[in-house]
């Protein structure tokens, strides 16, 4: 296992079996709450963060109570598009919370980081992830907007990508035969993982520039490194 798969944003997830073939068709309904919440999170999301550009500059550091707030929006947003659009990997409701949920299938961590470059923190957020962006772009669609503007309420990156189609084909093949192709699901979640790294480091969470690989599958080579560690 190599020192570059232990990437400091881990996106991991469990595909439910039995998953039913009609919930994904009202699922935009049924998040209609979570959106309305998630508006405020990202208005407060970007506040925190430029909050947290002047601290790393100034400072070095991300303040922890901040950091452990943003983290907690992307979280949120993960649980929610996992369970809509960006996955259908879950007929479980998402839980109303910040905080981790061990018992619910869709999880994102990000290490804490010590010290951050004072310098990067003014180029990095949108020059040097700018190949990141036209790659998320391709892929993902509205991912590239997401990564860039983690504020808007516009939350869900797969509007007119590669991920919004992928899902839509497995919705229809789920709907026919009751299944979710395991090849199909695993691509889609190395996709999302993209994404969400590509969001962390443009908000400024961590200096490890994210990797230009698709890991794709539920579970993240960060967290398969630690589970062999420990």
């Amino acid at each position: 296992m190599t020192v570059t798969s232990a990437y400091p944003v881990r996106v991991d997830a469990q595909l439910e079996p039995n998953l039913s073939r009609w919930l994904w068709l009202v699922k935009w309904v049924l998040t209609i709450p979570h959106y309305i919440v998630l508006f405020f999170l990202w208005v407060a999301f970007l506040v925190s963060s430029v909050i947290a550009f002047f601290a790393i500059l100034f400072t070095g550091r991300y303040p922890r109570a901040i950091f452990d707030f943003n983290v907690g929006v992307l979280r949120w947003g993960w649980r929610v598009s996992y369970y809509a659009y960006s996955a259908l990997g879950t007929d479980r409701y998402p839980p109303f919370t910040l905080a981790e949920d061990p018992d619910y299938p869709a999880h994102l961590y990000v290490t804490y980081p010590e010290r951050l470059s004072r310098g990067l923190v003014l180029v990095k957020w949108w020059l040097l992830v700018l190949p990141h962006l036209v790659i998320v772009g391709i892929l993902a669609g509205g991912g590239a907007w997401f990564a860039a503007n983690s504020d808007t309420h516009g939350y869900s990156w797969t509007a007119g990508g590669l991920i919004g189609l992928l899902v839509l084909i497995a919705a229809v093949i789920l709907t026919v035969t009751g299944t979710y192709p395991r090849g199909l699901y695993d691509f889609i979640l190395g996709l999302n993982r993209w994404v969400l790294r590509v969001a962390a480091y443009t908000a400024l969470m961590t200096d490890v520039y994210p990797p230009f690989r698709l890991d794709a599958g539920g579970t993240d080579p960060a967290t398969t490194v630690i589970e062999s560690i420990g």
